[in-house]
């Protein structure tokens, strides 16, 4: 297990206001925020300005379910190391991470980033960002559509690194992150990856969702923070070989 350091001067305002975490306004409310900045016109093709701006309303105004500088800091090295030609997200929420890792994906020589989202509000607020950022020759926000696999992926949520081996899109030399280990967490996920071929075959033979069990992966568990300050982790897998 490794562990990542926290700047608690820079750690967002809450995410609860009055019992709600996201969906109240506040995406919306962060879009006018930023194109109502003085400063709008040095936002533009600069996707670390652009994140800067989207923290800096998470810090000043309403918190936002992003991923943050400190775990994305640890997806960014990974990228910069892997040099991966596409990346596949599930989620962009407000695009804070599309724009992150797609640019650090764009630095390390790749070409295709695609990030999938159900809220079709969420995906024009990521899609208008990601263009400020001046990324959208690379990023892709889908809205619930494109392949069907894709979207059965991001609606099974804990079964969706199975559903990508089914589909192929999984093989050696893919390396999966897995966010949100701690808060909330996600056993049958860890149980999966960490499993042997042998324990992955068991495992699914008694479900109804079939992955590929002969994919061997080597896993770590990476303890890190929430931009809110709470703690939590990454999972993070590289499939590394196919037993016969």
């Amino acid at each position: 297990m490794e562990t990542s350091d926290f700047d608690r001067s820079r750690i967002y305002k809450s995410w609860d206001v009055d019992g709600k975490f996201h969906s109240d306004g506040r995406e919306v409310a962060l879009l006018e925020y930023i194109y109502n900045r003085p400063d709008i016109d040095q936002l533009r093709g600069n996707p670390q300005r652009v994140l800067q701006a989207i923290d800096d309303y998470a810090r000043s105004v309403t918190g936002l379910i992003n991923i943050g500088e400190t775990k994305g800091a640890i997806v960014t090295k990974l990228i910069a190391d892997h040099k991966p030609d596409t990346i596949l997200e599930l989620g962009a929420y407000v695009g804070y991470s599309a724009i992150m890792f797609g640019d650090a994906m764009r630095k390390a020589g790749g070409k295709q980033y695609h990030s999938v989202e159900k809220s079709p509000l969420f995906a024009a607020v990521a899609a208008s960002l990601v263009d400020l950022a001046g990324l959208r020759d690379v990023v892709r926000i889908t809205v619930g559509t494109g392949a069907e696999g894709i979207q059965r992926l991001y609606d099974l949520g804990v079964l969706k690194s199975r559903l990508c081996e089914k589909l192929g899109l999984v093989g050696p030399g893919t390396v999966l992150v897995a966010d949100n280990m701690i808060l909330p967490g996600n056993p049958p996920y860890a149980e999966w990856v960490r499993a042997s071929v042998a324990e992955k075959r068991e495992l699914d033979e008694k479900s109804d969702e079939k992955g590929n069990p002969n994919l061997q992966y080597k896993s770590r568990f990476i303890k890190s923070w929430e931009p809110s300050g709470h703690e939590d982790a990454l999972e993070i897998t590289e499939c590394v070989g196919v037993e016969d």
